[in-house]
């Protein structure tokens, strides 16, 4: 069995468990395997959903320290999960709470754990080439281990819902409670903050974003009315954070969200590593920019060199007027 450890974003898997599932399935396939999911907490409509994707099996670790989802504690548990099943691999998306529960697992089951994966080779031993420095080196790497760890790269591929050559007539869930000791010391939850509704950046097919060029908070309201008008949504450089323009869940980079839309419109962003790795896994990029040395210019997929006040403003009326016509 190949096992993925998937997350979820109100009831709904994160779109970046939706790419760990597809990797198994396809890993599954090579392998002769069967593909099995692990989450916390409840079902609720996740078998329907996954049955789509291949997935045979659906074990819900549930117990009351786990309810925060503490990643320590969730490594814990999958750890002993992965002891009783033993999985040829474990995948999971390489996000933050994801990779410290990996961590956790990997480490209490004695083996190694390569993260933040772009491609997967078994063999003997198993391959794979893995994102290193913020996503600016690959790193190809040999993984000999009698149970797989992996965390992948988000961004990578695109998810789809059928199993190609398994077809899978219902999800067996099966609920597993690890032994927990309440005793020790745990990290736990205090506040809880609601993501704003609608297109997130981690979705959104458009992203218009902004950096020190944009100048103001106030000069993002255009670059909003633009990702309106194409549905998409407003992301930020990491100056732009600093200077307050925008909340740290709007900026993209390496230290941000890692951002992988149809279109990425950088406006006024000059393009340093940082920024770059968050949006490098863009189809196409668009550069707003008064600097035509800028590395975001020398990187996009188009250019225009000017200032993001006339160049926007002059998109955004286009747009209108086709849209009327």
């Amino acid at each position: 069995m190949v096992l993925a450890v998937i997350e979820r974003d109100g009831d709904g898997l994160t779109a970046a468990s939706a790419e760990v599932l597809a990797t198994a399935r396809d890993l599954a396939d090579g392998l002769g395997a069967t593909v099995g999911a692990v989450a916390v907490g409840d079902a609720g409509d996740l078998p329907d959903d996954l049955v789509k994707r291949g997935v045979s099996t659906l074990h819900l670790l549930r117990h009351e320290l786990l309810a925060d989802g503490e990643p320590a504690t969730v490594g814990e548990a999958l750890a002993q999960l992965v002891t009783a099943e033993r999985p040829v691999a474990v995948l999971a998306a390489a996000t933050d709470a994801a990779t410290e529960a990996m961590a956790g697992a990997a480490a209490r089951a004695g083996v190694p754990l390569a993260t933040a994966c772009v491609e997967i080779r078994p063999g003997a031993p198993w391959e794979v080439t893995r994102e290193r420095a913020g996503g600016i080196l690959l790193e190809d790497a040999a993984l000999d281990a009698p149970i797989h760890f992996c965390t992948l790269g988000t961004g990578t591929r695109t998810p789809t819902e059928t199993a190609p050559s398994v077809e899978v007539a219902e999800v067996t869930v099966r609920t597993f409670v690890p032994q927990l000791d309440a005793a020790v010391p745990r990290a736990r939850l205090v506040e809880r903050r609601a993501r704003a509704a609608g297109m997130t950046l981690a979705t959104a097919p458009v992203v218009v974003s902004g950096g020190r060029g944009v100048g103001s908070a106030e000069g993002y309201a255009v670059l909003e009315e633009l990702a309106g008008l194409v549905g998409g949504a407003v992301g930020c450089s990491r100056v732009a954070t600093n200077n307050g323009w925008r909340p740290h869940a709007d900026q993209v980079g390496l230290t941000g969200t890692r951002v992988s839309p149809d279109l990425y419109v950088a406006c006024g962003i000059s393009g340093a590593t940082q920024h770059w790795v968050g949006c490098m896994n863009a189809r196409a990029i668009l550069a707003v920019n008064t600097d035509p040395e800028a590395p975001m210019v020398a990187r996009a997929t188009w250019a225009v060199i000017g200032d993001v006040h006339e160049v926007l403003p002059a998109i955004v009326e286009e747009i209108r007027r086709r849209s009327e016509a």
